[in-house]
């Protein structure tokens, strides 16, 4: 009887120890330095969101409705952390902490991983849209998903293009034809296909930062730059030169591209959830661009303190014939197949 009370015991101090470890057990290291597994059971991890753009523009209500729905969605299993106006850090330091995995998603202009995957470059090329619905025809098509895609090979997870707008010239003189750009210092990101079509104009481009552009055009630093009017309102570029131009010689997209190290780390439901959201908030940040877009226009109308001028049809044919130099340049860089199918694409939707 001693015995069998004695080996009760026993198992019940050993059912204990084994309790009180599964209790206790966590799962195991976490990815990109500390971006948050906490357990194998109600495992949670963190997403940085950053994106270069101000608080008070649809970018950060975008990314705050892509934080509410996953949160909402992966019962907080997923916490979003969203940064604003370059916070993080620039564009260049931003993707290389994707690749890190340091930051777990970024929301940035597609111009800005050209230097890291040249055939997303091919969104830069100028005239390649003649308007936004033909434009999304392509870019939510095959030719879309496959520049997404372009982006895991070196390590980046690419989900879709979000929207912000057709580029204007902003300038302290009218520009009517590519001959006025002759000599003119103009501020470009830095993006290789940008660069080569200014100077196709006569320009001479000058890479500058984003959050550096208005001081170097109040200063003369540069003459003018290029950027969507979202871009011109929300940074005040309007202030500081006298002409605005509506040129519509490029889109401006932005693209939501994660870390692959992070979303390879999370079970399957919740990279579903990650990225489905990722593609539906691109359609709710759409309507936004669409709904803010007149707004902008009205803004800098009204300010008084500047001239708002639109390129005639032919005024913007003669860009685009001095623009097609930047194709044949860049064909190779693109992908030559690449980029016929692009025009292909593009062709057809139209």
């Amino acid at each position: 009887m001693r015995r069998f009370t004695l080996q009760l015991s026993l198992l019940a101090v050993l059912l204990i120890a084994i309790l009180a470890g599964c209790g206790t057990q966590t799962g195991g290291s976490q990815p990109g330095g500390g971006n948050g597994l906490e357990g194998q059971n109600g495992q949670t991890y963190t997403m940085k969101l950053a994106h270069d753009m101000m608080p008070d523009t649809p970018f950060q209500q975008s990314a705050l409705k892509f934080k509410e729905l996953v949160e909402e969605r992966t019962n907080g299993r997923i916490k979003v952390e969203v940064y604003p106006a370059q916070q993080l850090g620039s564009a260049r330091e931003m993707i290389e902490g994707l690749q890190l995995g340091t930051i777990e998603g970024v929301l940035l202009p597609s111009a800005k991983f050209g230097g890291f995957d040249q055939r997303l470059t091919i969104l830069d090329l100028p005239f390649l849209f003649p308007n936004e619905d033909v434009m999304w025809k392509v870019l939510e098509g095959p030719i879309g998903r496959e520049l997404m895609d372009n982006l895991k090979s070196i390590g980046l997870r690419g989900v879709c293009v979000y929207a912000e707008g057709f580029k204007a010239f902003t300038n302290n003189k009218p520009i009517h034809k590519p001959e006025d750009f002759r000599g003119q210092k103009i501020r470009v990101m830095e993006a290789p296909v940008i660069v080569s079509t200014y100077k196709a104009w006569g320009a001479n481009p000058v890479p500058i930062d984003y959050h550096e552009v208005y001081n170097a055009l109040q200063q003369g630093v540069v003459d003018g730059h290029e950027n969507p009017l979202l871009s011109i309102v929300a940074m005040k570029f309007y202030e500081v030169q006298k002409y605005i131009i509506l040129s519509e010689h490029a889109y401006l997209p932005y693209v939501l591209v994660l870390s692959d190290k992070w979303f390879s780390s999370l079970p399957e439901d919740l990279q579903q959830i990650v990225f489905d959201t990722g593609l539906e908030v691109a359609q709710y940040h759409k309507q936004l661009m669409a709904e803010a877009e007149e707004g902008y226009l009205e803004e800098i109308k009204s300010s008084g303190k500047t001239t708002v001028y639109a390129l005639t049809p032919e005024e913007k044919e003669a860009f685009r014939v001095a623009s097609q130099p930047v194709y044949e340049e860049f064909k190779n860089v693109i992908g030559e197949d690449l980029l016929n199918r692009t025009l292909k694409a593009v062709e057809e939707a139209s």
